[in-house]
């Protein structure tokens, strides 16, 4: 079998549509939530502590793997322990960025002890690292919904403080905005919100759809709500499309996922460098046309054309000089 065989092969697709559709629909999930959380990840600068997060979030659930208990509940555990230490303990980047690189090797060092302890089935073991699509049954999928409902209704609440407090967290704090409350909440957030997208893309490329949609969208856009609507399009596209195409062929569901939130990445980029060269031009022809009028030579009498009066273009002449604009 060719490699593009492998990538790409649709045979019997609509059953497998059919078996799998609790699949798609969580991706759809999963797309919404990352997509509203993303833009947040990236005003407030949080792309490694959804790193350091994951890594916590796998342990759990190699843990509860190693148990025979539910793997999703045990990557719940490990996200929201390690956003709460993180929340807590890391108020300023610095500080943020030191504890994360301790937890982080951590995490990763425990979730690679369960899986060589445990005795099963390799696929369950390659899953948790690189996502899977066929471990989402109905019950899986009424779990993640209800993270996803949860973390969106919070971020309802705490829309406008936390946009505040993203943006501008110096005068957030001098108008009483409680950042020291804010930080752990949102931490906790993330943490469940990465614990659900590990059952989805797995623990090393939950990057893909926390991470990058975000960023993508905040490069074209600075209105908060429009860049909130392109960051849940890209993931949603990037989750489902994803899904859609690794049914059709036998490799896992990650490299489809993170190709896709790239390509969106790489366009809003080459996107905004345009508009940014274009701006720039904009800016030099309007100094030239400035620079041309203000070099215009003064004449003396009467003139054919109309009259401006050099107050205007800011001139300062007698009163009978004005300006020949032919």
């Amino acid at each position: 079998m060719s490699l593009w065989e492998r990538m790409f092969v649709f045979d019997d697709y609509g059953e497998l549509l059919s078996l799998l559709h609790n699949s798609i629909i969580a991706g759809a999930v999963l797309g919404v939530v990352c997509g509203v959380i993303s833009v947040f990840v990236t005003y407030r600068d949080l792309a490694f502590a959804v790193h350091g997060v994951s890594e916590l979030s796998f342990a759990g659930a190699a843990g509860f793997l190693l148990l025979g208990a539910n793997v999703v509940t045990g990557s719940l555990i490990g996200a929201l322990l390690a956003a709460l230490l993180i929340g807590l303990l890391g108020e300023r980047a610095r500080d943020r960025n030191s504890v994360i690189g301790v937890l982080m090797p951590f995490g990763l060092g425990l979730g690679v002890l369960f899986l060589a302890l445990y005795k099963g089935r390799a696929a369950n073991k390659f899953g948790l690292l690189t996502g899977q699509i066929v471990a989402v049954d109905a019950s899986r999928l009424a779990v993640l919904s209800a993270i996803a409902a949860v973390v969106l209704a919070a971020l309802a609440v705490l829309w406008r403080p936390l946009t505040f407090a993203s943006l501008d967290p110096e005068v957030a704090t001098a108008r009483g905005v409680p950042l020291r409350l804010l930080g752990p909440a949102f931490m906790l957030l993330l943490g469940a919100t990465v614990a659900a997208a590990i059952q989805i893309v797995g623990a090393l490329l939950v990057l893909s759809v926390i991470c990058t949609p975000g960023v993508a969208a905040t490069m074209v856009t600075a209105r908060r709500g429009l860049a909130t609507a392109l960051s849940v399009l890209f993931a949603t596209v990037s989750t489902v499309g994803g899904i859609l195409l690794a049914l059709g062929g036998t490799l896992p569901i990650s490299p489809y996922i993170t190709t896709l939130s790239f390509a969106f990445y790489l366009g809003c980029r080459i996107f905004a460098a345009i508009r940014g060269v274009r701006s720039r031009r904009g800016h030099r022809s309007d100094r030239h046309e400035q620079t041309s009028l203000e070099d215009q030579p003064l004449a003396r009498g009467p003139v054919t054309g109309p009259r401006l009066h050099p107050s205007a273009v800011g001139l300062h002449a007698p009163p009978e000089t004005v300006i020949r604009t032919e």
